[in-house]
């Protein structure tokens, strides 16, 4: 009877142990089950993650009019390798999702547009150079909008952003003090029968949200409609330096009111507006810049982004645009000049017409050949910065482990479309532009406007 107790206890052991492996075993099996389920759940939502980023990029351009109405990028026209901006564009690239093991063809193709996306360039857009055309011929034959003919009257005012960001430096001088002697030089050499104003903005306060209300409501015309004096302008651009926000549509609201007793019947008004950033005192001056088009003053708005980004660029492309006006981006003292320079040329045809000297109206047309050749050497240089920078972040992105030696390849070969592309462009625009010297203005115009306008493209 003992024996047969120990038997059955032994059994009974045995059965137990069976059944703990068992149970082990399944537990094991539906860890294992978790796991995977765990780690394809997380590759899902690592793919969802990468796909999300890369949502809002726009795409690689693959045609000369996507170059041209490309977004410039955080670090356009930036020397990306220099001790200055490298850590900071790594920095940017290192927020990108890093690529697989065996990238997708996907995966290089979203990695490649966010490298170009930092540092793609913003190249001219022939629609200004047009426009810049028309203006030119102020005063000729070819000069069909009401605007554009000689009145007896030129009044000529320039609107100056005046806010904290004027601060910036190019090279050694502020941005401000570039633009005070660039405006200086112009108005200085304007008729004396013309009439100049001097208008700036966000010239006082801080840029403080406690002072918001006093700069948002900071615009001055320093200088009243009048000829040129020479010691009473200079003494208007020295009662000013760069302060605080920028009331754009303020400026504009003043100055259309100020140009109020100006009627485009016996006048030609131009305005100017120089800035460095976008509006940012709750007001809409792409809207407000409606009804100076519309207005009995009819003025040539002219407007200059010195150093913007792209949301500024866009804002002031829209001002400019919604006056049938020019857009210019400068960012040095040279090209603030040459554009001053085209107004310079228009003032002195109209001093001859007022004499009656303005016969030779072919001597007046503004000369396609070099204005042409100007462009292409601009979008030349503007697009070999934009494909050394490019190069740039393949290759250092390769030094930090952050790629392959595959993956760099990869990236390499879209590099080298991109730049096919734009040998390709440079030259269609060119040929575009050349057609001018058989074609009328007007048709040129409607032309090259239907080819390259933004709201076209999709």
């Amino acid at each position: 009877m003992k024996y047969l107790t120990m038997i059955l206890l032994s059994l009974s052991l045995i059965l137990i142990g069976c059944d703990e492996a068992v149970t082990t075993e399944d537990t094991s099996h539906q860890s294992e089950n978790n796991t995977e389920n765990s780690k394809q759940e997380e590759e899902k939502k690592t793919d969802n993650t990468k796909e999300s980023f890369y949502d809002e990029i726009k795409e690689v351009p693959e045609s000369a009019e996507e170059l041209i109405n490309q977004s410039p990028g955080q670090f356009a026209a930036k020397p990306v390798s220099s001790d200055e901006w490298e850590s900071k564009v790594m920095k940017e690239i290192r927020k990108a999702p890093s690529l697989s093991e065996n990238p997708t063809e996907e995966e290089y193709e979203n990695y490649f547009k966010y490298l170009y996306s930092l540092v793609s360039e913003d190249f001219q857009d022939p629609q200004e150079l047009l426009k810049k055309w028309e203006y030119a011929v102020s005063g000729t034959p070819n000069a069909t909008d009401e605007k554009y003919k000689f009145k007896e009257n030129y009044n000529i005012e320039v609107i100056l952003d005046s806010s904290g960001s004027m601060k910036n430096k190019v090279g050694n001088q502020t941005q401000m003090a570039l633009a005070k002697e660039s405006i200086h030089n112009f108005l200085s050499t304007v008729p004396e029968e013309a009439n100049v104003s001097l208008r700036v903005y966000g010239h006082k306060g801080t840029g403080s949200d406690a002072d918001k209300e006093k700069s948002c409501s900071s615009v001055e015309q320093v200088y009243d409609f009048k000829p040129y004096n020479e010691k009473e302008f200079e003494q208007a651009l020295d009662s000013f330096q760069p302060s605080g926000w920028t009331p754009i549509e303020g400026a504009l609201k003043a100055s259309k009111k100020a140009f109020s007793s100006y009627d485009s019947e016996t006048n030609t008004n131009l305005i100017y507006l120089v800035s460095d950033g976008i509006e940012t005192c709750d007001g809409n001056p792409a809207g407000f810049a409606k009804t100076l088009a519309d207005s009995n003053i009819n003025p040539i708005v002219n407007v200059i982004g010195f150093n913007v980004d792209s949301e500024a660029q866009k804002q002031l492309k829209e001002i400019a645009s919604n006056t049938d006006g020019t857009y210019t981006t400068v960012t040095n003292s040279d090209q603030l000049e040459s554009e001053f320079n085209r107004a310079k040329d228009v003032l002195e045809s109209w001093k001859e017409w007022k004499e009656d000297a303005l016969n030779d109206v072919d001597a007046k047309e503004t000369d396609a050949y070099f204005d042409v050749l100007g462009y292409t050497n601009d979008f030349y240089f503007t697009g070999l910065s934009q494909s050394n920078n490019l190069s740039s972040l393949i290759q250092n992105i390769y030094l930090e482990d952050i790629i392959t030696q595959e993956d760099k390849g990869e990236l390499q070969n879209r590099l080298k479309n991109v730049e096919d592309l734009l040998k390709e462009a440079e030259k269609e625009i060119e040929n575009d532009l050349n057609n001018s010297s058989s074609k009328r203005l007007n048709d040129l115009k409607e032309e090259i406007n239907n080819k390259y306008d933004s709201n076209t493209n999709p």
